[in-house]
């Protein structure tokens, strides 16, 4: 039997995936845990804000 061709190329749908993550370097990137740590501290000044204006429940 023949060999069969290989292709380097792989499926049509990739290739569009693969442009998008090269793209995706240039972005911010941020760590999960700043993140999370940012969002907290966040929230922790409002509750702080609020209790310090009297509008605390």
């Amino acid at each position: 039997m023949g060999k069969k061709k290989q292709s380097n190329n792989g499926l049509m749908s990739s290739a569009g995936l693969m442009r998008y993550y090269e793209e995706d370097k240039r972005a911010i990137h941020l760590d999960p845990k700043a993140v999370m740590v940012f969002g907290l501290l966040c929230g922790f000044a409002v509750i702080l804000l609020s209790a310090s204006y009297g509008t605390w429940p």
